[in-house]
């Protein structure tokens, strides 16, 4: 959800200034968040000729650009400017298009350069986490390496603590079997 201002309106977008704005006016886009996007915009925003062609492109594909139409071919019908078949209307109209059709070129080269921003920055981000991932590996396997080194270590540990508790357990047995020879001897004189 959109937070609003105290006037009612969409914070970061102007307010509507008339009942009539969504239906004249051309509809505002809002600002970019992809931070990739921003430095495009802002690099195109640099030209003085992309900022006439975006706002001709925002205008000519607005509802204020049709009214205007509707109107002007209105009065220059009503009015008889010229007599039917119209040929100066049409040469205007024919030459209008022509300069609209490449305005809308120009606005499928912009959208393609924004679709190829976002494609270079998520292969980017691909790369990064490839890169990370084969990092991850890489330390996984030193870690399996070392828990095997470890279970090695520990195995010859426990060898070794074996070997000395038989030690132990023989040195007890003899001593036991001294100290009753002891006690035998000792209780026989």
């Amino acid at each position: 959800m959109s937070p609003k201002s105290t006037n009612g309106s969409v914070a970061g977008h102007r307010p509507a200034s008339g009942p009539l704005h969504n239906w004249v006016l051309p509809v505002k886009l809002p600002e970019p968040i992809n931070p990739a996007l921003v430095k495009q915009a802002e690099q195109r925003a640099e030209k003085a000729q992309n900022k006439i062609a975006d706002r001709i492109t925002a205008f000519s594909g607005s509802m204020a650009f049709v009214y205007i139409h509707v109107i002007w071919f209105g009065c220059w019908i009503g009015f008889g400017v010229e007599k039917y078949p119209f040929g100066l209307l049409t040469m205007i109209v024919s030459l209008e298009a022509i300069f609209l059709s490449t305005f809308v070129m120009i606005s499928q080269n912009r959208a393609d350069a924004k679709r190829q921003v976002l494609a270079d920055q998520q292969w980017r981000t691909v790369q990064d986490e490839d890169h990370q991932n084969k990092q991850l590996i890489d330390l996984s396997n030193q870690i399996l390496s070392l828990t095997k080194e470890v279970r090695a270590f520990a195995g010859k540990a426990q060898e070794e603590d074996n070997e000395q508790n038989k030690q132990l357990i023989d040195l007890s047995k003899r001593t036991l079997a001294l100290t009753s020879d002891i006690q035998t001897r000792a209780g026989a004189t």
